[in-house]
Formats: C-alpha cells, structure tokens, sequence
C-alpha cells in the first residue's frame, strides 16, 4: 500500500474518545485531584493565627533592637548644659557605635560619648530606674539611667599638645582654633580655667563643653591619670545626629576651624623627621667612602 493511502474505511481522521469516566462527566487530567499513589488528597495548611504568630514577632523585633543598640547605634539623653547650644538639656542623640568596631578613633571636632574615666562624676547622684525603663533602656529604646556617661567634643588626640591661656584662643599643635560656631554665645574659650600646654598621650583624648564657662570637662581633671584626658577604649561613640525632639533635628558635623590646613603638622613632620634620621649615616658613609678614594689615589 502507498505511503498516505487510505484504507477500505472511510474514518474520519480525528475520531472523539470515549468517555470512561465512572459518571460519563468530563475527564480528569492525569494528576489532577488525585493525592499520589491514587490516595485522598492532603487538606492545605491551616494558617495560624496572628495572635500566636505575635509573640514570635515581638521576640524577633526585640533580639533585632538589642543588636542594633550592641553594634550599630544607641540613644543617650542630654542631662546637663554642658553641650550649650549645640545641644540642649533633654535631647535624644543616637550614637554611632560600628564604626569603632572597625578600628575607627575619635577624631578632633566630633561629639562623643564616653564613660566616666573614673572621678568625673563621682558626686554626681544616680536615679534609680524602675522595671520598664531598665528593660527600654537594656534593648536601646531608652537611654540607660545606670550607666555614668558624657558627652563632650574632643578638642585634641593622641599626639597632639593643646593649650589655651587666659583671654586666648584653644590652640592645637600651634594652631588657634576658631571656636565661634559652637560655642555657648558669650563664652570665652577657656577663661575660666586656662592650661597647658598638654601634650596628649597616644590613644586618648582630650575633650571640652561647648559651654565653657558650664562644662567640668578636661580641663577640671588635670591631677587625675592621663592629666584628664580620656582614653579611646572609654569611648562609646560619636554623636552624630539629634533625633529627638523632631523640631530640633540636627545632624553633628565636624566643624571646619579642625580641618585647617597644618593641624596636623606635628604628626606630618614625624615621617620627615625619620627620613632625615635615616639619612645621615648614608651621607656619613658616602664622605667617607670618598676620602677613602682620595687618599688611596
């Protein structure tokens, strides 16, 4: 027979099944409505309710709040004047505390918190906080009553010798700081009580009130170890924005009088002064190399 040639029948091409289903209704497709291996179908998951999921819930938002307060950032409240009128009395500040874990150190110009190195605050009475506010405050919701903090602007670092004599300006490695954008208007710089010169250790800090003339800051704790300076390991972090109230909202910028140029002198000129060090004895036995030839030609 030829390929494509039809048989003795005439059938029609495309001939319609039959129905074999038990009731003669339409067919099921294969896999449809039957659970596998032909058994009953698995009912679907009851969702649960939202009151058993929000214990769950306030678990997780509480772990996460507590992590944030330990590694990223915390709020502290302004309890004194000290930091007139770049902060008020009562102010919420939050408190960039990442940064320090990966190696950063305050720098001249920032806002910091830091815990009391030790005699800064011991006549300073400590209110006793009740069972909710231990616990805001333990999560970083609240600003803990307990612990002895400040907040103060480092004015020097490591290295660094700051001074300031009476009717004069803060001077830092030679340099006059212009002060008149956050100090307390009508303050002078240091009249109250002038020093130095001090020369900061390595791996401190050296920190004043923005109100001078209110603000027992470095200056007033000479006789302590480190000649009142604040060590960098005391520091919690840098204040960077006041978030509370809404109408005082402010970010805490570096100002410009710690970013002139030769600030950094003293620290600049140390690689320089190595260099030359280093110099000498290769000038020294270059001479001599040379009388050497000299004498023996």
């Amino acid at each position: 027979m030829a390929v494509g040639a039809r048989s003795g029948h005439d059938e029609p091409e495309d001939r319609p099944e039959r129905d074999e289903s038990p009731a003669g209704g339409a067919a099921v497709p294969e896999g449809e409505g039957d659970a596998p291996g032909g058994g009953v179908p698995p009912k679907a998951k009851k969702q649960r309710s939202f009151w058993v999921e929000l214990p769950l819930l306030i678990g997780i938002a509480l772990i996460l709040a507590l992590l944030i307060k330990t590694f990223l950032v915390q709020a502290f409240s302004i309890p004194s004047d000290s930091m007139q009128n770049t902060l008020q009395r009562g102010d919420r500040v939050l408190v960039d505390k990442l940064t320090p874990w990966f190696g950063s150190e305050p720098e001249r110009g920032e806002v910091v918190v830091f815990h009391d190195p030790g005699g800064w605050l011991e006549d300073t009475a400590t209110p006793e906080p009740n069972a909710v506010q231990k616990f805001l405050s333990f999560i970083g919701l609240m600003p803990s009553s307990e612990e002895k903090d400040l907040i103060k602007r480092v004015v020097a670092v490591g290295g660094d010798t700051v001074e300031c004599k009476e009717n004069g300006p803060v001077t830092v490695n030679g340099k006059s700081l212009d002060e008149k954008s956050f100090i307390f208007p009508g303050n002078t710089p240091c009249n109250d009580k002038p020093f130095g010169p001090i020369k900061v250790p390595e791996g401190r800090i050296f920190v004043m009130g923005d109100h001078r003339q209110n603000s027992l800051d470095s200056r007033y704790h000479q006789e302590l170890p480190g000649q009142g300076t604040v060590s960098n390991d005391e520091v919690v972090g840098r204040a960077i924005v006041v978030a509370w109230p809404l109408g005082r909202w402010a970010t805490l910028p570096v100002p410009d009088t710690f970013d002139q140029p030769g600030l950094n002198t003293a620290v600049a000129m140390a690689p320089a002064a190595l260099g030359v060090v280093g110099a000498v004895p290769l000038v020294l036995w270059r001479r001599r190399r040379l009388t050497t030839r000299r004498t023996a030609g």
